[in-house]
């Protein structure tokens, strides 16, 4: 992966999944039982070649496509490149030279561990997670939604982060389970020197974008699983226009179902395998999950009194359940 020299094999826990790896990763390595394994192997260049070619551009960085073997190639220019093996099990990776290592493994174990999970039957959302008097409150929404900004406000005030950007739930004897992520967020610099620290700094997520990868203390995040209590659905600032109130409203069991289809994290695989697996795990998920539309304006100064409206729902939905 052209990463720090520390071979390996070295074994972490994320997302409910041991993961593997021949170098160091920023993950918690505390053993806990896993409903997925995937191991992530540094390769060298020359081992793309046949996959790049079978490769289309998403975007104008990120190219994607399907091999023959049923393997999936992720590539960003600026970032590195990932060959995901057909069953989910590995991940081949190899680093850009002009990306940082802290970038690079935000992409590794996101959006290409993403392809693992999914193949390996879980289906992860495009959510943040803060944990609150030991439950979980998880905000879904599309990038740039708001989804950290918000969590930062939660940080601020003492509570933990649980996972930024990509979750993983398991239904449990109890419930339904979030399962941790890395020890960091991503925010606007702006954003992080408000809720986290004035001297807050980072690596950029990419060149493209001021975003920074901000690590966290063990005080600001949680390393175990925990019990889901609330869904928070964010409204898009585009449909917000100049809203002055913040608005909680509950979704009826179809919508709920509609808004967890569009939060899945990954969109694209779409084989009727992985389709009739998501409808089914949205299903399940949008009858045991309280799930709520919150729109707010969206100004750094108004975070606080939206985290407030957040725990007041939450404090309503116990009482009620």
């Amino acid at each position: 992966m052209s990463t720090p020299s520390d071979a390996g094999p070295h074994r972490y826990y994320a997302y409910g999944a041991v993961i593997t790896s021949d170098v160091p990763l920023a993950l918690p390595a505390e053993p806990r039982p896993a409903i997925a394994h995937v191991d992530c192997r540094g390769v060298t260049d020359r081992a793309f070649l046949k996959a790049r070619s079978a490769a289309g551009f998403v975007d104008a960085f990120h190219r994607f496509g399907i091999l023959a073997d049923g393997s999936m190639y992720l590539g960003w220019d600026t970032v590195g490149e990932f060959l995901v093996s057909a069953d989910g099990c590995e991940v081949s990776c190899r680093r850009a030279d002009r990306a940082t290592w802290e970038s690079f493994q935000v992409y590794m174990l996101g959006q290409a561990l993403s392809f693992a999970l999914v193949l390996q039957r879980i289906e992860p959302l495009h959510a943040t997670t803060v944990v609150v008097d030991g439950e979980a409150i998880a905000f879904l929404g599309d990038s740039g939604h708001g989804k950290s900004s918000l969590a930062a406000a939660f940080l601020h005030a003492g509570q933990r982060l649980l996972t930024d950007d990509l979750l993983v739930l398991e239904n449990g004897p109890g419930g339904v389970v979030a399962h941790p992520g890395p020890p960091r967020i991503k925010l606007f610099p702006a954003v992080a020197r408000r809720f986290l620290r004035p001297a807050a700094s980072g690596d950029r997520m990419n060149a493209a974008t001021e975003k920074l990868i901000v690590a966290l203390d063990k005080s600001q995040y949680c390393k175990a699983p925990v019990k889901l209590a609330a869904m928070f659905a964010l409204t898009a600032p585009r449909d917000v226009g100049r809203l002055a109130d913040i608005i909680v409203q509950p979704l009826a069991p179809r919508d709920r179902f509609l808004r967890l289809l569009r939060a899945s994290f990954n969109r694209q695989l779409t084989d009727p395998h992985r389709l009739a697996c998501q409808f089914d795990t949205m299903m399940r998920l949008a009858e045991c999950v309280p799930i709520e539309r919150l729109s707010y304006p969206r100004s750094i100064d108004r975070l606080a009194a939206v985290r407030a409206t957040v725990l007041k729902s939450v404090g309503s939905l116990a009482a009620v359940s």
